[in-house]
């Protein structure tokens, strides 16, 4: 679908937009002419992100500063998108937090705040903007997963687990939504260089030791992610060694996968 700098260009929405990913997404988009709708928890980081895009590029940005981890906040969000006449062209599935630790020792409200966000809010999302583009009869969603979604991560248990469940959700909505003009990508990153890699390593200085070669570039993370959105791929792995690493992983037998992966997380405690 292009995009031109106009009122009649189409409309991107993006979770989570005020940082990391999301932010260099917002980005690719508004650079190619795409108006924005610019969702996360803080307004001020998006006032702030709207002013800078809405400067470079000419694009129209709405704000709409969300929680999408509580009940009912998609629908307030969608709600909201009517009554202004947005119609959502591309739904950027972004939001999402992460946590590290051994999964007895994370309390229980902090594995419910990942499921709530994770799969929750992003199943709230689709389930709210996907029927509009089915009847429009066209549109794209792109589903930011992980790398971690492919197998079992000692821990990163719950995080891991949400992500499973976005690449396995996103797998089926694309063979529901073949022939309805709207596409369904999962754009499933490895270690990238953003807010939450440096929360992660504060929470464990093994984190630091990782070779450079091991951390993308969040910007080509997001070019990737635009470029596997526009194609309408299913299942987007950035970098050469992630795609090796997931392909090898779907092809050892899953005891000897949770063996590796045990070996290699107790080494970082």
């Amino acid at each position: 679908m292009a995009a031109s700098k106009n009122d009649s260009a189409d409309t991107a929405l993006i979770t989570g937009a005020s940082s990391g990913i999301g932010e260099a997404l917002a980005k690719r988009f508004a650079k190619d002419g795409f108006q924005l709708v610019l969702v996360a928890r803080s307004a001020d980081k998006l006032h702030s992100l709207a002013a800078e895009l809405s400067a470079a590029h000419d694009v129209k940005i709405w704000v709409l500063p969300a929680d999408l981890s509580l009940p009912g906040a998609a629908r307030s969000l969608a709600t909201t998108c009517r009554r202004k006449r947005i119609a959502v062209d591309v739904l950027v599935n972004n939001a999402g937090v992460l946590e590290q630790g051994a999964f007895a020792g994370m309390k229980a409200e902090r594995h419910q705040q990942l499921i709530d966000l994770n799969v929750s809010g992003l199943t709230a999302m689709l389930a709210q903007f996907v029927p509009a583009m089915i009847e429009r009869g066209r549109g794209r969603v792109l589903n930011v997963a992980s790398i971690a979604a492919f197998q079992p991560v000692p821990l990163l248990a719950t995080y891991a687990a949400t992500k499973a469940y976005v690449l396995s959700l996103t797998e089926s909505l694309a063979e529901e939504l073949k022939g309805s003009g709207v596409t369904i990508t999962a754009l499933c990153p490895g270690i990238t260089d953003t807010g939450m890699l440096s929360s992660a390593t504060q929470a464990n200085a093994q984190l630091s030791k990782l070779p450079g070669f091991l951390v993308a570039e969040v910007d080509k993370v997001a070019a990737e992610g635009y470029r596997a959105c526009m194609r309408g791929d299913v299942i987007k792995v950035p970098g050469v060694m992630n795609l090796a690493a997931t392909m090898a992983g779907r092809a050892t037998p899953k005891w000897l996968l949770r063996r590796i992966a045990g070996t290699v997380t107790r080494s970082t405690l």
